[in-house]
């Protein structure tokens, strides 16, 4: 009897289809990306903050009793100068003393243990070092609590910084272009403007109502809305009250007798400036610790170094 040979079986759903997707991704390569950290910020401060190296970790202000000049209506008096006068008056002399109170500024840190178990460096550290991952997040993480505290810390933020002298307050709440001239005629050479991103776009459309067209700058490849010729830079760790803020103008550098930040010199296990890992020991479940420090504070060497638009209402 002959042999009948049947047809080939289809799959019921039709011909036989190529290899999917799904069932490759298995065998292939995926390309990875290193961990992303959406509360990573820009942090502009720590960007324009020019730092200083402070070898015994503390950096001493240095305050004189007088002005260069008097100035009407001001309790400290000038230095004393002869001038416009012709043949040979006799010259007041005096000498300029260091009668106040110098103010020091010892640093400040921010600490946290990394722990990385020895298993996962032997045998999960390709194609990235879990460590180095491990480390810049952890990193990240301090600069973000260095730049909060750079603002809001009681003892040297800069919130706290001006005199009541060197504050003025929203005139009619919203942060109109007429506040932000008030503002930058507090501080002498205004660098730049330093607000929370909700306030910079509030700023933005009290000036679309005006008709009004704000600067556009350009600050290190980004653009950014301005006004003045001052840079606003977005800074989240100005806090919002209920729906209230403040706006602050920054005068940065040392050689301005403006805002200077503060970190140590050389320090044992340095990793960057300022900041030092140190290996903690390995416990008995085998996971590592690494102690991740770091260093910093912030001077305000004359009052209008840093200067203070209060009550910006952002609305709802």
């Amino acid at each position: 009897m002959p042999t009948l040979i049947e047809p080939p079986v289809q799959p019921p759903d039709g011909p036989a289809t190529a290899l999917s997707t799904g069932a490759a991704r298995r065998l292939a390569t995926t390309t990875k990306t290193p961990p992303q950290a959406a509360a990573i910020t820009p942090r502009w401060l720590l960007r324009i903050l020019p730092w200083r190296d402070v070898p015994g970790g503390t950096y001493r202000l240095t305050r004189t009793e007088r002005r260069t000049l008097a100035r009407p209506g001001s309790d400290q008096p000038g230095v004393i100068l002869a001038a416009g006068h012709t043949g040979e008056p006799r010259l007041p002399g005096m000498g300029i003393t260091y009668g106040l109170p110098p103010r020091e500024y010892p640093l400040s840190l921010a600490q946290t243990v990394l722990r990385v178990h020895t298993r996962v460096r032997d045998v999960h550290n390709e194609p990235l070092d879990q460590f180095d991952e491990q480390l810049r997040l952890a990193l990240e993480a301090l600069r973000e609590r260095q730049e909060h505290d750079l603002v809001n810390h009681p003892g040297f933020g800069l919130l706290h910084a001006p005199p009541p002298r060197h504050r003025v307050a929203a005139r009619t709440g919203p942060p109109t272009p007429a506040d932000l001239d008030a503002l930058i005629c507090k501080q002498t050479s205004p660098r730049y403007l330093l607000a929370h991103p909700r306030a910079i776009a509030a700023f933005g459309h009290q000036c679309t109502r005006r008709g009004l067209m704000p600067d556009t700058i350009d600050v290190s490849g980004h653009r950014l809305l301005g006004w003045r010729g001052l840079p606003m830079l977005p800074c989240d760790k100005i806090p919002i009250n209920g729906t209230t803020t403040t706006i602050l103008v920054v005068r940065p550098g040392e050689d301005r007798q403006g805002v200077v930040g503060l970190r140590p010199a050389d320090l044992p296990g340095q990793h960057e400036p300022g900041v030092t890992v140190q290996r903690a020991g390995t416990d008995a479940h085998a996971v590592e610790s690494h102690l991740v420090t770091s260093y910093y504070s912030l001077a305000v060497p004359i009052p209008n170094a840093v200067c203070a638009l209060d009550g910006v209402e952002l609305g709802h």
